[in-house]
């Protein structure tokens, strides 16, 4: 089994719909997902059956949240030609392989996943007593297991997602071997990508929900707005106190996405005073400008014509759809559940 894991160059990945993306969006995930696409054979999907885990009293804006986050997905740089790119809910094989693990898996195992109380407390103002929002750690690995992927890019916390998955297989695999032999799921092994410490404009993790985004459609001006209004190093009050880049959340901007000449200029001058925050902020938002524009240019192109990110989304759902297939002829041979009628064998000894 490990040989063959090292084998398996698939990678499998999604979002939930939650409309246009931001900064931490592409330092949490994108950025390494257009790294992956020229590594691995990937599958990137819209995740939009998960979206109604949480949301599902108002779909409404599913849809068009799932052309916006494709469209920023294509901006970035990710290639429909280099990697699959799809919507969960047009490979109906995800709903069938997760309706046939929900037969097995124990209870136990969907309510002792980390984020299932920590999610329910953060959302406490909405009915989460769905058997929806238990089982989509099931749905996500039904996601990854469908495609047999070998590897799930992910970072730290959300590793036990990942563990739940490889249960599911093995205990899959145990009741239901291979015809004529072997498992028909891999146990896909954690990506663990590391995450580089990315604020808000108010100083705490970017968050929709926290108002401090900078998305990555945000024009230059509205950048620099948003940056002359970011907290810093709260022990400078005045221009001539002395700063420290290592606290400040601008800082940590600087670190991310400024040159290594522009990181040492503002860690000397802040912390001699040398420099006031606005000039470091002007900074901070020259280096973001250079890389949100040719990302919005990239995004022109589909703007123009949405139906171009919907096709992209079509073609890639017909060969996910095709890859689920194949997963699923296997799985449904292993229970004796073909769609074929097999007539059983004569006993030759009568």
């Amino acid at each position: 089994m490990a040989d063959s894991i090292s084998k398996n160059r698939r990678v499998l990945s999604g979002m939930r719909p939650t409309g246009k993306l931001h900064l931490g969006h592409f330092v949490g995930a994108l950025a390494n997902w257009v790294k992956l696409q020229q590594e691995y054979d990937c599958f990137f999907f819209v995740a939009d059956w998960h979206a109604l885990t949480t949301d599902y009293a108002d779909p409404s804006n599913v849809k068009q949240s799932s052309v916006d986050i494709v469209l920023d997905w294509l901006a970035v740089g990710l290639d429909p030609k280099k990697a699959t790119i799809f919507i969960q809910s047009h490979v109906p094989q995800h709903a069938e392989l997760h309706l046939l693990f929900s037969m097995v898996t124990p209870l136990g195992w969907l309510e002792r996943v980390p984020s299932y109380k920590e999610v329910r407390e953060n959302l406490a103002d909405r009915d989460l007593n769905t058997y929806g929002f238990l089982g989509y750690p099931l749905l996500q690995s039904a996601d990854i297991l469908i495609y047999q992927a070998g590897y799930v890019p992910v970072g730290q916390d959300q590793v036990a997602h990942v563990e739940l998955t490889r249960e599911v297989a093995r205990r899959f695999n145990g009741f239901y071997p291979k015809k004529p032999g072997g498992e028909v799921f891999p146990e896909p092994q954690p990506l663990l990508t590391k995450s580089p410490k990315l604020p808000g404009t108010d100083g705490r993790k970017m968050s929709k929900s926290y108002g401090n985004t900078i998305m990555l459609t945000d024009a230059e001006p509205v950048v620099r707005q948003k940056l002359k209004t970011m907290v810093t190093d709260p022990a400078r009050v005045r221009r001539t106190d002395p700063g420290n880049p290592d606290v400040c959340p601008v800082g940590d901007l600087h670190k991310i996405f400024s040159s290594a000449e522009t990181i040492a200029k503002v860690d000397a001058g802040c912390r001699s005073a040398g420099i006031g925050c606005i000039e470091c902020k002007g900074w901070a938002a020259d280096a973001l400008v250079q890389i949100l524009a040719p990302m919005q240019e990239r995004r022109k192109q589909y703007e123009n014509d949405p139906k171009l990110a919907w096709d992209i989304l079509e073609a890639g759902s017909q060969k996910a759809r095709t890859a689920a297939e194949a997963t699923m002829v296997e799985a449904r041979a292993a229970m004796n559940m073909s769609l074929e009628y097999e007539a059983p064998k004569k006993d030759q000894g009568a």
